[in-house]
C-alpha cells in the first residue's frame, strides 16, 4: 500500500486531534475556544472524505476510525460544552447539569447505526453526529459571547438545555430521513436545490447577524436548525 493511502486517515486523525484540543479548552471554561476547535474538526472531517474520494483510499479502518473520531468532536465535546454551560448558570452541583451528557451516548449510538446501515450511503436516517454537535457548540458560543441576549436568557433556565439534549437524542437515533452534504455525480435536481437553498440560508443568517451586531455563531446556530426543520418538511410532504 503506498503511502498516499494514508493521507485520508491523517486527516481524520486530525479531526480527533481538534476534538481533544476542544475538551481541554471546555474543561478550562473556554467554551469560545472549544467551539472554534470543533469548527476545526468539522474541517477535517469533510475534508478526508475528499481526500478518499481523491485519492480512491477508502477502507474499513479509515470508516471506523472516522466514527471514532466524530465521536469525541461531536459526541463528547458538545455534550461537555452544555453541562458546563449549564454549572455557569448557577446549577453547578445539581444533578440535571449531568443531563447533557446523554448527547454522548446517543451520538456513540448513530454512529455505530451508520456504519452498519447500508441504507446511509448517500443520505443518512437521523440527525448526523456533525450537525447535532456544531448546533451545541454554536449555542454554547452565542451564550458565552452575549450573556444579555434574549437566547442566554432562555438557555440559562433548568428547562432549555435538558429538553434541547431530548430532541437532539430523539433525532440522533430517529429513521427521519435527511440528505447529506456530500455531493455525488449523478445527484437529483431536487437535492440540489435543498442544498443550496440551505446555503442561501445561512448566507442570510449570516447578514442579518452582521447587521443586527450578533456574534456570527448565531448564523452557525440558525442554519443547522434550519436544517433540521427543513428536513422534518421535507419529510412531512414526502417532497
Amino acid at each position: 500500500m503506498t503511502l498516499r493511502k494514508y493521507i485520508p486517515d491523517l486527516i481524520t486523525s486530525m479531526n480527533l486531534v481538534c476534538g481533544l484540543l476542544g475538551v481541554v479548552f471546555t474543561l478550562r471554561s473556554r467554551l469560545d475556544i472549544a467551539f472554534a476547535c470543533m469548527l476545526a474538526a468539522a474541517v477535517f472531517d469533510f475534508l478526508d472524505g475528499l481526500a478518499a474520494r481523491a485519492l480512491d483510499a477508502y477502507s474499513d479502518m479509515g470508516k471506523e476510525l472516522d466514527s471514532l473520531c466524530d465521536l469525541v468532536s461531536f459526541g463528547v465535546l458538545p455534550a461537555l460544552m452544555l453541562s458546563f454551560l449549564m454549572q455557569t448558570y448557577r446549577f453547578d452541583g445539581s444533578w440535571i447539569c449531568w443531563l447533557p451528557l446523554l448527547l454522548a451516548v446517543f451520538s456513540a449510538l448513530r454512529l455505530a447505526k451508520f456504519n452498519v446501515d447500508p441504507r446511509q450511503k448517500d443520505s443518512f436516517l437521523g440527525l448526523p453526529a456533525p450537525a447535532s454537535g456544531l448546533l451545541c457548540g454554536a449555542l454554547c458560543s452565542y451564550c458565552c459571547h452575549t450573556p444579555a441576549e434574549f437566547l442566554s436568557t432562555w438557555v440559562s433556565g433548568p428547562v432549555f438545555i435538558p429538553l434541547l439534549t431530548a430532541c437532539l437524542c430523539v433525532l440522533l437515533v430517529c429513521e427521519l430521513p435527511m440528505f447529506s452534504f456530500k455531493f455525488h455525480k449523478g445527484d437529483a435536481r431536487t437535492l440540489t436545490v435543498k442544498r443550496l437553498t440551505l446555503v442561501a440560508f445561512i448566507l442570510a443568517a449570516a447578514v442579518f447577524c452582521l447587521v443586527a451586531g450578533h456574534h456570527w455563531s448565531l448564523a452557525v446556530l440558525l442554519g443547522f436548525v434550519f436544517y433540521i426543520l427543513n428536513n422534518l418538511v421535507y419529510a412531512l410532504f414526502k417532497l
